[in-house]
């Protein structure tokens, strides 16, 4: 009985397996319908056609990869890929239970059908589509398959600031694909303290009058690095115009993104006039590291266009980027979709309950219908890591490819030449990105490194980037017109003319340049008071000015507002005071020393003499006799030593160790004294009551100070100075008036300026002196003021 249980057991046991193996085997279909929009009629849709096709045909040839399901595709020719007809190709798509859509070609066609996509749950995977807005979460249904332009805008911003140069001008197409492209670019200028100084958009459509009235707009521009944005069918007459227009010369500096390097791949070689016309330019494309399936594929390529229509035409159709992700793409899709199998899922579509009111009406929707599993399908797709011809593929968790790569080409001769890469791991390099990812990454500027390029104008020398715009206006240089000390800068009267020491430097500098310099100098001030240095500067940041030159001080505060050129008078502030002269007289002698150094000097004399005796008169004979005769002998043996015309003898040890030490500091006493005699008899001697800042500090009487200079700031916050001890001057001759008058009679006990001032001030004003020493806790110097920080040209 027990083994008949048994027997029974094993028979249902198979027969649920038979079950489960049948219901996981339901669960794949014969066929998958996909979908592939994409203009045909372009040289894009075409490699992308023959892509796709030998991408079906060799999955559908693998049963490792989908095992008994084939992949169905539905070609819809997207004729409008610009317009309003592509919604409803798209549509077209979807009504035939399509599970994902290859496509569309262009990012305006990817912004509108994004929605249709996002509304029946249809992956859309573009191959092509590369503006940056739609990696967004309003369209989370739309896949990208290659890279972002995010990233190619990211290697064109490094490699702007690689080269030095600080403003570029950029010419797109106006629409979605070159709006935020550019827009993207001007962000990663931005965080390279570059940015666009011009932007040129032209109309999709654009006639070659209108790019010519664009170039020459540009051609009038100032800066001379110029990125091209835009389509492989519309970038060409762009370059044709410019040629005509003079501009590939020498002195510019062309970029164009990736449409160029797919001209060049997939029409190369171009003919010679249109090789002529783009020499020197640099160009992006998109890096697929080498390896044996790349090399297969490309060597497939001949046969696979052969076998195409497209060899009716007798052009030979090269193989792009765009082909090698179309490839992979395919097989990424074949690879969610097994993946999305395993999981026990099943392709079901569903009525779309929005589009209820419009059934039954001219627009004939009932057909179109919600996949049901989109979003799984979706999250297989993200999930997908393989290798394929393109290398890696693999999404980050931001929904773009990981290892994005670029090549930076030169176009030269007939061809290109590779003369770097750009990575979003290393940056700049020569070398091949994914020899780089088994290293650390190093963004440091040693390690950014590219070849030599030829530029435009077959030169090697990098060009400066920027030139002096024709249509551009004359630089506004403000002049503070003081009135004191006019050897520094002042205006001719009558006249819009200036002279003066800073205006000959601020000339001399600009004969050094190797350019012309349109400027014009404009007054600042009325001419009867010192201006304010501090105004003058706020006016340059405000735009008022593009640069000032004159005797302006580099103050901290300043600093902060604008840039600065090197200082090239050095100053400080220093005190001016009244002196009075020392006159000679018979007794002129006597004042080489003070009387506290007199009484001292002859204490020591009287204390070496009295200890000399203590020490030698008990085996001294020279040191004994009466009390009248041993006082005698010690005064005369000190005093004597002096001119060190002793006769007594020493003869004890510690009497003449004592000798030694006080005959040394004799010598150092002759020698001051003969020093400080010799001072006073040949040179003048000037004395006064101020001796430096701290007298004035702790006095309380009137300081005097340039009316407009920073000193009295400077005096009251840095030293301490009270604000009403502080009087303002504003000529050289009323600063000697207060200082003769003196605090009695209402003038000023000090002068505080900058000891460029103060060295005319005293030229001609011998009653005057500096006294102690410059007090500037922080360094500032006299200097002539260029460009404004936000103009200054740092090429």
């Amino acid at each position: 009985m027990t083994g008949v249980w048994f027997v029974v057991l094993m028979i249902l046991f198979h027969g649920f397996c038979l079950t489960v193996a049948g219901s996981n085997h339901s669960t794949r279909p014969d066929s998958v319908n996909i979908g592939v929009l994409y203009s045909f009629k372009t040289t894009v849709g075409r490699i992308a056609k023959i892509a796709i096709e030998a991408a079906i045909e060799d999955i559908n040839s693998d049963p490792s990869i989908l095992g008994e399901t084939k992949l169905n595709v539905s070609m819809q020719e997207d004729s409008k890929y610009r317009g309003f007809l592509s919604i409803a190709e798209a549509l077209h798509l979807t009504a035939k239970r399509t599970v994902a859509i290859i496509g569309p070609q262009s990012s305006v066609t990817a912004h509108v059908i994004s929605h249709i996509a996002n509304e029946l749950q249809v992956p859309l995977l573009s191959v092509s589509a590369t503006d940056p807005t739609l990696s967004s979460l309003q369209f989370p249904f739309f896949v990208r398959t290659t890279h972002s332009d995010l990233y190619q805008m990211t290697a064109i911003a490094e490699l702007v600031d690689y080269y030095g140069w600080r403003e570029v001008i950029a010419i797109y197409v106006d629409d979605d694909h070159g709006r935020n492209g550019i827009s993207v670019l001007g962000d990663k200028l931005a965080e390279r303290r570059c940015r666009i100084s011009f932007k040129a958009p032209m109309s999709p459509e654009a006639t070659r009058e209108e790019i010519t009235n664009v170039l020459v707009q540009v051609a009038l521009a100032e800066s001379r690095i110029i990125v091209v944005h835009t389509i492989a069918a519309w970038g060409p007459k762009v370059f044709k115009v410019a040629k005509h227009l003079e501009m590939m010369g020498a002195g510019y500096v062309w970029i164009a993104t990736h449409f160029l390097s797919t001209l060049l791949d997939t029409n190369g070689p171009l003919p010679h006039d249109t090789m002529d016309m783009i020499q020197g330019v640099l160009t992006l494309r998109i890096h697929t590291p080498d390896s044996e399936l790349r090399r297969r594929f490309v060597s497939r390529w001949k046969n696979l266009t052969r076998a195409n229509d497209t060899a009716k035409s007798n052009v030979r159709l090269g193989l792009s980027t765009y082909g090698l992700y179309a490839y992979d793409t395919v097989y990424a899709l074949a690879r969610a979709l097994d993946s999305f199998f395993k999981q026990g899922n099943r392709i079901t579509f569903s009525y779309d309950p929005k589009l209820s009111e419009l059934r039954g009406d001219n627009l004939h929707l009932d057909s179109v219908s919600i996949f049901d599993q989109g979003n799984v399908l979706r999250e297989s797709i993200y999930e997908v890591d393989m290798t394929g011809v393109t290398g890696t593929f693999r999404y980050a968790s931001d929904g773009n490819l990981v290892n994005p790569a670029y090549e930076i080409l030169n176009v030269i001769g007939t061809g290109s030449r590779r003369i770097g890469y750009w990575s979003n791991y290393t940056g700049l390099s020569v070398v091949a990105p994914e020899v780089l990812y088994a290293h650390p990454p190093n963004r440091s500027a040693a390690s950014q490194k590219l070849r030599p390029v030829i530029w435009p104008g077959n030169t090697e020398q990098k060009p400066r980037g920027w030139v002096f715009p024709n249509n551009g206006r004359l630089l506004k240089i403000g002049v503070p017109v003081g009135f004191s000390y006019r050897q520094f800068v002042s205006q001719v009267q009558g006249t819009d003319m200036f002279k003066g020491f800073c205006i000959d430097v601020f000339l001399s500098a600009l004969n050094l340049l190797p350019y012309g310099v349109p400027y014009r100098l404009v007054p600042f001030g009325d001419g009867h008071s010192n201006p304010n240095s501090n105004e003058l500067v706020r006016l340059i940041t405000a735009g008022v000015f593009d640069g000032a030159v004159g005797d302006i001080t580099i103050t901290t505060q300043r600093t902060r507002m604008v840039d600065f050129t090197q200082p090239f008078i050095g100053s400080g502030l220093v005190v001016v005071a009244p002196v009075r002269k020392s006159d000679s007289s018979a007794w002129a002698f006597l004042r080489s020393f003070s009387p506290q150094m007199w009484g001292v000097t002859a204490i020591f004399f009287l204390a070496v003499g009295a200890v000399v005796w203590i020490l030698e008169h008990r085996s001294n004979d020279e040191f004994r006799g009466p009390p009248r005769k041993q006082v005698v002998t010690v005064l005369w043996f000190s005093f004597s030593t002096m001119f060190f015309a002793h006769r007594e003898n020493t003869v004890s040890t510690l009497g003449r160790l004592v000798l030694l030490i006080w005959l040394f500091v004799v010598l150092i006493i002759n020698s001051s004294y003969t020093a400080s005699l010799t001072s006073i008899l040949t040179v003048q001697q000037l004395s006064s009551p101020i001796k430096g800042i701290e007298t004035l500090v702790a006095s309380t009487e009137p300081v005097g100070y340039l009316q407009g200079s920073f000193s009295r700031n400077y005096l009251i916050e840095e030293i301490g100075i009270d604000e009403s001890r502080l009087v303002p001057l504003r000529t050289p001759e009323e600063s000697a008036k207060a200082l003769r008058d003196g605090p009695k009679k209402g003038g000023v006990a000090a002068y505080v300026d900058e000891r460029a001032y103060i060295e005319l001030f005293l030229s001609s004003r011998c009653e005057f002196s500096i006294v102690g020493q410059e007090f500037t806790r922080n360094g500032h110097f006299r200097e002539t003021r260029l460009w404004r920080l936000t103009c200054r040209r740092p090429y």
